[in-house]
């Protein structure tokens, strides 16, 4: 039987453990909980690996507490611009969307990208109106409302400045979320999906939706989602670097999640983290920052859910 192994993430940032209320400490530990088992149970029963990393991050989406879905924040225009990719390591097949507003769960609408269309990347008005032609699940403004999102933006609108979530200037730590996975039939696949920065301006895409940057699976080596910087994630092609570094100079897992991480896209000037699992079901969650909302449970049962 082929080991199956998934790990889920919700950003990585300024987390501070003595700033944390523990009221919502409890329900980010819920919410990470909630997400990977969901994932996980869905790799148990024999599903793909792509299945499994949908529905957890669907599960992070319709969760307000996280940057992407229902918790996404708010852009400049005073709307919600969300962002979003999934890949399979066997084939290699991608759909990703950036710039969508009213579709529920972005992930979703990256799935059909893949699936049912000939493109990689759909964007803005475009992705939008393939969302309606695959009859994607839609809601209002009303249903991305939320009241500390809006006064994260209120804070810094009709300014020149942008919030990263994970800027050391912020405690208020949010951020993209995504989720990877190897399947029983030992299939890898990764998921990410994110609403941005606050205030971000002129149609503004980060690493998210880009595969090779911000999310990435190759059956070769590993699955990838990546959270943090978004501009540095995109220079340093984080998550493609991590599966290079493992098939051309046979690093570990571990050790090419280190090296990048920990150092060349420190070098660059980013911070954040990603996490990965590899073709045997090893799990790495590695972060350069003072916290990372993240949660597994590897082949052998064993459940971590940790935020510092």
């Amino acid at each position: 039987m082929q080991k199956i192994s998934l790990a889920i993430h919700g950003g990585a940032g300024t987390i501070i453990k003595n700033k944390m209320n523990p009221s919502l400490e409890k329900k980010y530990l819920k919410g990470l909980k909630d997400a990977v088992n969901e994932g996980y149970k869905l790799l148990k029963s024999g599903s793909s690996s792509t299945d499994a990393v949908q529905s957890a991050v669907e599960n992070l989406e319709n969760n307000p507490l996280f940057n992407a879905g229902k918790g996404a924040v708010f852009s400049a225009n005073g709307k919600h611009e969300m962002d979003a990719a999934i890949m399979e390591g066997k084939s290699l097949n991608a759909g990703g969307v950036c710039g969508v507003s009213s579709v529920k769960n972005p992930i979703s609408l990256a799935r059909l990208v893949m699936d049912k269309s000939e493109h990689v990347l759909l964007s803005g008005k475009g992705a939008e109106d393939f969302a309606s032609l695959m009859n994607c699940k839609t809601e209002n403004e009303k249903y991305f409302y939320d009241e500390f999102r809006h006064d994260q933006w209120q804070r810094i609108k009709d300014t020149d400045k942008f919030q990263l979530d994970h800027s050391p200037k912020k405690t208020d730590k949010f951020g993209t979320v995504g989720a990877v996975a190897l399947d029983s039939f030992g299939n890898l696949a990764a998921a990410t999906s994110t609403g941005g920065m606050t205030n971000k301006k002129f149609g503004r895409v980060g690493d998210s939706p880009i595969i090779g940057a911000g999310n990435y699976a190759n059956n070769k080596t590993c699955a990838i989602s990546c959270t943090g910087s978004g501009e540095f994630f995109l220079r340093g092609v984080v998550a493609y670097d991590v599966s290079c570094l493992m098939e051309m100079r046979g690093l570990s897992l571990e050790a090419a999640c280190k090296e990048v991480i920990q150092k060349r896209i420190k070098l660059i000037g980013g911070d954040g983290g990603l996490i990965a699992v590899d073709n045997k079901g090893n799990i790495a969650m590695p972060f350069n920052t003072e916290g990372m909302y993240r949660a597994s449970i590897d082949f052998t049962g064993k459940e971590i859910i940790e935020i510092y």
